[in-house]
């Protein structure tokens, strides 16, 4: 529930859109040597724990339709990010794994991340961090 004494002018979308941008804007900064756009970015931090995904499952973790995923996909994998393969058993399933070099870029892209959130975020008691994670998942979770 927002409380009743937050400004009639004060939007949490609003500020999340500010934050993201900004966010964006280190990123690409700090990321500059491995040319990549922010939703292959998005795609490779997601991969970045090593964990062979479906296309499905990647799609829910960076927030858009696997539709919509595919030419990310496609340019990765014409960089040599990231393979796609079909699960044993079943070859209709798509997965989609990391390649060596990806693995490398991957882990550039998550320490990066980590250190983004760690200046942004690091003076917030971890309670403070937690709620706002909470709140930005409900937030994702709007488009299921």
């Amino acid at each position: 529930m927002i409380s009743k004494s937050v400004p009639s002018d004060w939007s949490a979308l609003l500020a999340l859109q500010r934050a993201t941008h900004a966010t964006l804007q280190v990123l690409a900064t700090e990321l500059v040597d491995l040319d990549l756009n922010a939703s292959e970015i998005n795609a490779m931090a997601n991969l970045a724990d090593g964990r062979g995904r479906t296309v499905s499952e990647l799609g829910r973790a960076v927030g858009v339709r696997p539709t919509t995923l595919t030419s990310v996909l496609d340019r990765l994998e014409r960089r040599g990010y990231i393979s796609r393969g079909t699960r044993p058993g079943d070859r209709r399933v798509v997965v989609v794994e990391l390649t060596s070099s990806g693995r490398s870029a991957a882990t550039t892209i998550r320490e990066s991340i980590t250190r983004i959130e760690h200046r942004a975020l690091g003076d917030l008691p971890a309670a403070d961090v937690d709620v706002l994670r909470q709140a930005l998942e409900a937030l994702a979770g709007m488009s299921s």
